[in-house]
């Protein structure tokens, strides 16, 4: 049974001004448009709804002159697979009309446009991502999803082999909603349809990997998951290397009672372990990684090897990422777990800072040059080594002893 107030506030979501305004267009006499998917979704479960999407028998061609008719910007994101995007005022919603599968490969499908709001939602991949509501504010529930939803259960709609073999992607997909969405252990027949299904993974493009693993890793129960997952090897296999969730797990404890957040690539580093350091190409060939993303995992490779590795340190050589990267420290067993609290309370101190710059090198008789480089860098590990002083003049006796070596 639908829970009343989950029910009122898809309906809230559904009266919503502009949106009321936008399924009003796109509602005419003989046609049906509905949100669909993920934002029903999460207004049933009271999670934030940011993307709306709608599901609709018209045509993209019929939609987009009644849309621009209303106003509206179209947008064609999609327009091969019959999607467009309504812009008008800061706010867009993406509409596509209904489709059917003709032809999959386990990557793509071959699709033509339909009229049945149900073969629509049967060519979804979850129960709880197959509910639609339209202005009527009637639930659509075709497959049991509300009550999945209730019971926090991911369940594949209908014959879960079926479903994976049109989308292989819809396996990484399963871990990271159960993650999201679920309770317990892995629905059993999703779970082992997903096993039967792992040498499909490798037919994926690593960007659509990349995006279902670091939205796995960042998800509420990530950690039951992922543990399950890997009873059988299954993230390990599609990274390429032994996933170390023994660390993961201490992380993730760690953490929270110390109030520190770990962003993807914390908890990415976390299970990589040594790999976290690995050169870009490697991050590029398992996950496509940002040129950002990979600077930050192996930030967090060499803080977790770093020696010495006093808080003052590692906050004035890794800034933020000091916080997460002791916790990374103690749950790899490089520091020892008491004394986290302590550590990370000397490193939420103001980062120290190195005063000294070439100009005041150059200012003590020595001639501008690669020399210059080479004296900063001997007169900040000086100051590394006596433990970072803030005072300005102590950090000049470093650069009078510097300059006077090299004289």
């Amino acid at each position: 049974m639908i829970d009343a107030d989950a029910l009122a506030r898809v309906r809230a979501l559904i009266a919503e001004p502009v949106l009321a305004g936008v399924l009003g267009v796109l509602n005419p006499a003989g046609e049906e448009t509905r949100v669909v998917g993920g934002a029903v979704r999460n207004a049933l479960l009271g999670i934030a709804v940011q993307d709306v999407d709608l599901g609709t028998t018209m045509a993209p061609e019929e939609v987009s002159r009644r849309a621009k008719a209303a106003g509206w910007q179209v947008v064609p994101t999609g327009i091969e697979h019959g999607t467009l995007t309504l812009v008008q005022a800061g706010r867009s919603f993406e509409v596509t009309t209904l489709r059917e599968d003709i032809e999959t490969d386990g990557r793509r499908a071959v699709v033509r446009f339909g009229q049945d709001f149900t073969h629509d939602a049967a060519r979804r991949d979850f129960t709880i991502n197959a509910l639609s509501m339209g202005p009527d504010s009637v639930l659509h529930d075709y497959f049991g999803g509300a009550a999945d939803l209730a019971a926090r259960r991911v369940r594949f709609i209908g014959d879960a082999d079926q479903r994976l073999s049109e989308d292989y992607l819809r396996g990484l997909r399963f871990f990271r909603f159960s993650a999201a969405y679920g309770s317990g252990q892995l629905d059993p027949a999703g779970f082992a349809a997903v096993l039967r299904h792992r040498q499909g993974f490798a037919q994926l493009s690593r960007e659509r990997v990349r995006q279902e693993m670091l939205k796995l890793l960042m998800a509420e129960r990530a950690l039951p998951v992922i543990e399950q997952a890997e009873t059988e090897g299954i993230l390990s296999e599609i990274l390429g290397f032994v996933l170390d969730v023994r660390a993961f797990t201490q992380a993730l404890r760690f953490a929270g009672p110390v109030n520190v957040d770990l962003d993807a690539m914390a908890r990415l580093a976390a299970l990589a372990g040594p790999h976290a350091g690995d050169e870009a190409a490697l991050w590029q060939g398992r996950l496509r990684l940002s040129n950002a993303e990979i600077k930050a995992l192996n930030r967090y490779a060499q803080a977790v090897a770093c020696e010495p590795a006093s808080p003052r340190l590692l906050r004035y050589r890794f800034s933020e990422q000091a916080l997460p990267a002791l916790v990374l420290r103690a749950a790899m067993r490089v520091d020892p777990e008491h004394e986290l609290p302590e550590r990370l309370t000397e490193a939420h101190k103001p980062a120290p800072e190195f005063l000294i710059t070439g100009a005041d090198i150059v200012a003590a008789g020595v001639l501008p040059g690669p020399r210059v480089g080479k004296i900063l860098a001997r007169i900040e590990a000086d100051w590394i080594a006596a433990g970072l002083p803030a005072d300005r003049e102590a950090q000049r006796r470093f650069l009078e002893a510097a300059v006077d070596q090299q004289r």
